[in-house]
């Protein structure tokens, strides 16, 4: 059998258990992501920030789980809901911020904007607009570190929507073939764009591999402890030359999918309920308090640093000029005819 199935409870209780150094650096970083997204909406209420803008709050312990457990080697790329990718690949939070105005003082220079910075320093190569086109870059960078024999892994985040693309399969194919080191992470958060997983796509989608004999493993996205155990495993496995691995893991947006989604197709109570029972922060927050003597007092000077730093993120991006017109064809590769 090319895949498995593992619950998060039984992962967490396998695990190493983490030390209260880690536990505050996933409690930060996921504060981080979403006091940096709510700041986020609320300058693009003010029209601040143009084109669309998608926001990870409530998938927070995604990224900050798979962060955790790569090597600075290892690369990043994924689709538009991306601001809490680069905020944990630490990415400066004045940067992004800038970009998502549009300011010279982002990390496209303000000419990318939400879906479309990177940073090779941090080895992020974006955020890309096209559904299903971080599954093609993606390889093509495992591909990379296999002729470089870097020993570094692509670890290639897609959503449940860009998992049905055609692209995908070609790519697996491809990965499995050559035994490229990909980590395909597939952010299942129930809806592509407005339409549940229930209505478009058939199967599971950590088992989408198994033709190819490419192994895959579901996952509780909204428990950090759980993604983290799942993705050091998979990464290993990939590291250790054995070709690429599928991560599904399951998680759920709070907000529509992007700003200008009013998310009529589900119900309050739903949303509600997953911020009252399965929040990732609020339940990071209580593994914590039962696990450890930190307390609420320990918390709250890295709550305080997070709110500065998000305010200066704001304040940056609003004081940074705009792009001169001049620099409407700086970094545009113009091919000559001849």
């Amino acid at each position: 059998m090319a895949t498995s199935k593992k619950s998060a409870s039984s992962k967490s209780n396998t695990a190493p258990k983490p030390t209260d150094e880690e536990l505050k650096k996933f409690y930060y970083d996921m504060l981080l992501i979403r006091r940096f997204e709510e700041k986020a909406g609320q300058l693009y209420g003010m029209g601040l920030i143009g084109g669309f803008c998608h926001l990870y709050i409530g998938q927070e312990a995604v990224v900050t789980g798979i962060q955790s457990v790569q090597l600075p080697q290892d690369d990043v790329i994924t689709a538009y809901r991306d601001h809490g990718h680069m905020l944990a690949c630490g990415m400066d939070a004045k940067g992004v911020m800038a970009e998502l105005t549009g300011r010279i003082g982002g990390y496209s220079r303000g000419k990318g904007g939400s879906m479309h910075m990177f940073s090779k320093e941090a080895n992020f190569f974006g955020g890309h607009g096209i559904v299903g086109a971080s599954a093609s870059l993606g390889t093509g960078l495992a591909f990379a570190h296999k002729y470089k024999g870097d020993g570094g892994v692509s670890v290639t985040y897609m959503g449940d929507g860009s998992a049905n693309q055609g692209q995908f399969y070609e790519c697996i194919n491809m990965a499995a073939l050559w035994k490229l080191p990909v980590l395909y992470v597939i952010e299942n958060n129930g809806y592509g764009m407005g339409t549940s997983v229930a209505r478009h796509a058939a199967g599971e989608f950590y088992r989408r591999g198994e033709g190819f004999d490419v192994k895959g493993e579901q996952v509780d996205g909204m428990d950090v402890l759980a993604v983290r155990e799942a993705a050091r495993q998979a990464i290993d496995y990939v590291r250790d030359g054995n070709g690429p691995f599928i991560l599904e893991v399951l998680t759920y947006r709070y907000r529509g999918h992007s700003m200008s989604d009013p998310g009529k197709y589900r119900s309050k109570e739903e949303v509600e309920k997953y911020r009252q029972e399965r929040d990732p922060i609020e339940r990071l927050k209580a593994y914590i308090f039962k696990e450890t003597k930190i307390t609420e007092d320990d918390l709250k000077p890295l709550e305080k640093e997070i709110k500065e730093i998000v305010n200066e993120s704001a304040q940056f991006a609003q004081e940074s000029p705009e792009p001169d017109a001049s620099e409407l064809w700086t970094d545009v590769l113009i091919a000559e005819a001849r």
